[in-house]
C-alpha cells in the first residue's frame, strides 16, 4: 500500500517562516513537519511514498532525497502551480497505482498510528476525523457508526484531519487542473461509499504561528 504526503501548500499564514522555506520543512521540536510523517509511515510499514510540491518544492526534494535515509522510497509529483488537494492527488495517480492509498496533509502534526490504515478500503474513501479545533468549531462531516456523512446544520460534526485512505475510483471522470477534494468526498458520502474513524490522540493543523507553538509543546511533552 502506497502513501502520499500533500506538500504543495504555500503556508501564507506562517510568514515570514514560509517566505524562504516550504511549509512542510518548517520545524517543530527541531524536526521538519514532513519528517515526522515519513518516519511514522515507515514505522507503520509504508515504504513507497509519493510527495507533491509546488512552492519552493525543490527544497523538499533536496532535503528528503530518495527517502532511503528514512527507510522509504520517495517519488515526487511536481506542480508548476498549486492544483489544490483534489487536482494534486489526481495528477499523482499514475505514481500511486490502481489500489487504495493513504493520503496525509504535510502541514499537520499527529501521534496517530498509520498502521491502522493498512486494511481493505470498504468504499471509495476512509477518513480520519478529529474533535473540532477552536479555529474550526463547526466541523466538516458526521460520523454515524462507521459511515461518514455530510454535516447537517443542527447535527454534531467532526473535523477532517487531513488523513485518509482514498480509492483511485473516487477520481473517475475528473479532468487535469485545480480542483478541491471535498466535493468528490461529499458525492461519495451521499452514495454511502465513505467510512471513517474518530482519532483518539494528539493532532494539530499547523497553519499559524500559534498552532506551531502548540505542536511544539505536545512534542516536548512526549519526549
Amino acid at each position: 500500500m502506497k502513501a502520499m504526503i500533500l506538500a504543495a501548500g504555500k503556508g501564507e499564514r506562517l510568514r515570514p517562516l514560509t517566505l524562504h522555506t516550504p511549509k512542510p520543512l518548517i520545524r517543530a521540536g527541531g524536526v521538519p513537519l514532513i519528517e515526522y510523517h515519513l518516519r511514522a509511515l515507515a514505522a507503520a510499514g509504508f515504504t513507497e511514498i509519493v510527495i507533491n510540491h509546488a512552492w519552493l518544492g525543490q527544497q523538499i526534494e533536496d532535503y528528503l532525497g530518495d527517502g532511503s535515509r528514512f527507510g522509504v522510497s520517495i517519488q515526487y509529483s511536481a506542480e508548476g502551480e498549486p492544483l489544490e488537494t483534489g487536482g494534486g492527488i489526481f495528477k499523482a495517480l499514475p505514481l500511486l497505482g490502481d489500489n487504495p492509498f493513504v493520503v496525509v496533509n504535510g502541514d499537520i502534526w499527529t501521534d496517530y498510528d498509520f498502521a491502522a490504515l493498512r486494511k481493505p478500503c470498504a468504499g471509495l474513501a476512509h477518513l480520519v476525523l478529529v474533535d473540532n479545533p477552536p479555529h474550526h468549531p463547526t466541523g466538516d462531516f458526521c460520523l454515524m457508526g462507521s459511515q461518514v456523512q455530510d454535516a447537517q446544520p443542527d447535527g454534531p460534526a467532526l473535523t477532517y484531519s487531513g488523513i485518509a485512505v482514498l480509492s483511485p475510483a473516487l477520481f473517475r471522470g475528473c479532468e487535469p487542473g485545480a480542483f478541491k477534494l471535498a466535493p468528490l468526498l461529499r458525492t461519495a458520502m451521499a452514495a454511502g461509499h465513505v467510512t471513517g474513524e474518530h482519532l483518539q490522540g494528539h493532532w494539530v493543523d499547523v497553519g499559524t504561528h500559534e498552532r506551531l507553538a502548540e505542536a511544539e509543546g505536545l512534542i516536548k511533552g512526549a519526549q
